[in-house]
């Protein structure tokens, strides 16, 4: 085979190549490489043949040369290279010896890495906030813990959990106001797990669930013998069971008129007497109190005690609603899917659109009614992921237009293969409004963001779907 066929072999396998081959002499001086390759370093093809790469490193176009780095080491080298024009490349470089041992030619590889060398900067930064997060759930989790499950994210229960850290080293009564559901009890919870009684009981009544024959005895205990029925060796009560810790009274606006004279004895005196009893006991506790009535109204009524109610509201502490905090309702809903599969042994999922809605959703139940739907969802959903459309009616009928519109045009897309198809009716879909909402073609054409002849060419395109288009009244 004479000269010239090697020749033209070689400069075809060199163009060719996967990877972009450099060749130089033992001088550093480039031979042959690859006509595309220099682009990535800012160059054109017809400025690199016979340049030294010695040169070229001083320019600041090789940072640094391969091919310099193994005519200096004389052994196979591979570094990574930053181009002026901001990408990242992989040389890997080999020394030729002639048979007496001399180095006489170099010849490289290279690969550009920058979507390789992004993808990595990206995956990296993804892992920075994986652990970011991670770290996040871990501190939520440790005040999750504390603070006995009070998640919170608005400002105004984040002051309200300020004033409950102020108060639970104290013995001062506490009453707290706000609607069925909104966590009246897990606060009490959390103050009596803040203070200096965490150690001792925490006895929870609810006042409206105890029949007014039976709520004395219950609250009091009863001696043996005490009446018909007592048991043979009496029975604790419930303020006595709360001895050293914290009573905690739900529902306190359902006191009977009598029971409210005897608790306010008992607050005053701290001495209780069982039923049937002939000695008082000593009782030291903590009261907190609640209600998702108008305590003042009912004074005014005549149906709670005045000087009760005065020694109830030494701290009142306001929770509001759940509508009126929705900054708490993404971390709350998570919070529960995640409780709740992990209670099942489920993974179940909530859909963006499904949690737009739910954060619009007035919640008149309020965290009582979040926790229980999603616990439903979880169970009776048979997909993995739930969407709007496996949402109560009475919950998507709430929601504003703008979000039934996003999840209406989801569910139409979702399973759902063929993109041209898909994008047509999304596309439609918003025409169908633009038509609806505007009365000329230049305010739909403003409502789009398009021009007005596209506006116009997608109604004669979709007029099957819309009847007779709309003209310009210019």
């Amino acid at each position: 085979m004479d000269n010239i066929t090697l020749e033209m072999e070689l400069q075809k396998i060199i163009e060719t190549s996967n990877n972009n081959i450099t060749i130089t002499d033992e001088k550093g001086i480039i031979l042959r490489s690859h006509p595309d390759h220099w682009s990535i370093y800012g160059m054109k093809p017809d400025q690199y043949i016979g340049k030294s790469v010695y040169q070229l490193e001083e320019e600041g176009l090789l940072s640094p040369s391969i091919n310099a780095i193994v005519l200096k080491e004389k052994k196979p080298s591979r570094i990574m290279q930053h181009t002026k024009t901001g990408r990242v490349v992989m040389s890997t470089g080999y020394p030729v010896f002639n048979e007496e041992g001399s180095l006489v030619r170099v010849i490289s590889y290279s690969q550009d890495q920058t979507e390789i060398w992004k993808l990595q900067e990206q995956y990296k930064q993804l892992e920075r906030k994986v652990k970011g997060y991670q770290t996040e759930v871990e501190e939520l989790r440790g005040k999750e813990f504390v603070q006995h499950s009070i998640l919170v994210r608005s400002a105004v229960m984040q002051q309200i959990l300020k004033t409950v850290h102020g108060v639970a080293k104290t013995d001062a009564n506490i009453l707290l106001l706000g609607p069925s559901g909104v966590g009246k009890s897990t606060v009490a919870r959390s103050i009596h797990k803040k203070s200096n009684r965490e150690k001792e009981p925490f006895i929870e009544v609810n006042c409206s669930t105890i029949p007014e024959s039976l709520f004395e005895s219950e609250i009091f205990g009863y001696e043996h013998g005490a009446f018909t029925g007592a048991a043979k060796n009496g029975k604790q009560g419930l303020i006595e069971q709360a001895d050293g810790g914290t009573l905690f009274l739900d529902e306190v606006g359902e006191l009977p008129m009598a029971m409210q004279a005897k608790l306010l004895k008992v607050i005053q005196e701290k001495k209780i007497m069982r039923i049937g009893g002939k000695k008082e006991q000593h009782i030291d506790f903590r009261l907190i109190t609640a209600t998702n009535q108008n305590l003042d109204k009912m004074v005014e009524q005549g149906t709670f005690r005045l000087d009760l109610y005065y020694r109830l509201h030494v701290i009142p502490i306001q929770i509001p609603a759940l509508s009126e905090r929705k900054e708490d309702i993404p971390i709350l809903i998570q919070h529960y899917v995640q409780h709740t599969n992990d209670k099942y042994q489920m993974e179940k999922t909530f859909h963006p659109s499904t949690y737009d809605i739910l954060v619009h959703y007035e919640w008149p139940g309020n965290i009582r009614e979040l926790e229980n739907l999603v616990e439903r969802l979880i169970l009776t959903t048979e997909e993995t992921t739930i969407y709007p459309k496996h949402l109560p009616s009475s919950i998507r009928g709430m929601d504003n237009g703008e979000n039934q519109e996003r999840w209406s045009i989801e569910q139409e897309a979702e399973g759902k293969q063929d993109l041209k198809k898909t994008l047509e009716e999304v596309e439609k879909r918003l025409i169908e409004k633009a038509y609806q909402q505007c009365k000329t073609t230049y305010e739909m054409a403003d409502y789009l963001g398009i021009s007005q002849p596209s506006v116009i060419y997608k109604l004669k395109k979709y007029k099957d779907h819309f009847g007779d288009t709309k003209t310009n009244p210019c």
